[in-house]
């Protein structure tokens, strides 16, 4: 399936304290989605404040990035967190972040799982469940932003929860249409005119070439630029461009 519009996003807040990792207020006037770190694995409440300020200035709308409890491993290490302690954990990060959302006249849009817990949770039932769990709890019926065709949008789909399909423009893929693991070779793209080539590629036609060549279909409402790639902004700009010069709408799906 292929869109009239597409939605841009970038994982954003990835700081803590005096560090900062994302150019967040530059990305802000290129995407039209920000995954706001929550506190778990990059982003504190002053970070999460000054982001959600800008993203509600510029129209931007602002969704809660959740993880693992891994702010050493950036939430790139896999954890077997228990059901019951997963849900409280993403319930309490999407709440972390509604503050600061609502004190710039915002709200919460959407959850986006980050790092290990997105790719687990593709597979993983009982994680998958335990995200689900967590929207739930906030007592909002959030959209969950995942890959196609993964046990969260499934089990989002059985508790009534909206779904919301996503593509990397600047990630690997396998022929089965997963994410290459990051720690394997060319895991992530590095170059820009690549980059540029598969995001308008997806958003046109809904394909892109797996690392082994094949064609992959890949059904996404909304793109990721990632907001850690050295370049980044520059990035965002030209992939923005490139997919309105190629007739493709850019605004958010919320």
């Amino acid at each position: 399936m292929t869109w009239a519009s597409i939605d841009l996003n970038a994982d954003l807040g990835e700081g803590f304290g005096r560090w900062r990792l994302t150019e967040d207020e530059q990305l802000l006037s290129v995407v039209t989605s920000a995954n706001v770190a929550c506190g778990f694995h990059a982003g504190d409440a002053v970070t999460m404040r000054r982001v959600c300020d800008w993203a509600a200035e510029r129209g931007v709308r602002i969704g809660a990035q959740v993880s693992y409890r891994d702010l050493a491993g950036f939430g790139r290490r896999s954890m077997d967190v228990p059901p019951d302690e997963l849900a409280a954990e993403i319930a309490y990060q999407i709440g972390a972040l509604e503050v600061f959302a609502r004190a710039a006249g915002a709200r919460v849009a959407y959850v986006k799982p980050h790092g290990a817990l997105y790719n687990r949770v593709v597979r993983d039932e009982e994680q998958a469940e335990a995200v689900v769990e967590g929207v739930l709890l906030t007592g909002e019926r959030l959209p969950l932003l995942g890959l196609p065709g993964s046990r969260l949008h499934q089990h989002a789909e059985k508790a009534g929860l909206p779904v919301v399909t996503e593509a990397f423009a600047d990630r690997a893929y396998t022929p089965e249409g997963t994410l290459v693991p990051r720690g394997e070779d060319g895991a992530v793209i590095t170059d820009p005119a690549a980059v540029v080539e598969r995001s308008v590629s997806m958003a046109r036609f809904g394909v892109l070439t797996s690392r082994c060549g094949q064609s992959v279909a890949v059904r996404a409402r909304s793109l990721c630029v990632h907001g850690d790639t050295p370049g980044a902004v520059d990035l965002a700009r030209r992939v923005r461009g490139q997919l309105e010069a190629a007739g493709v709408r850019v605004e958010a799906f919320v």
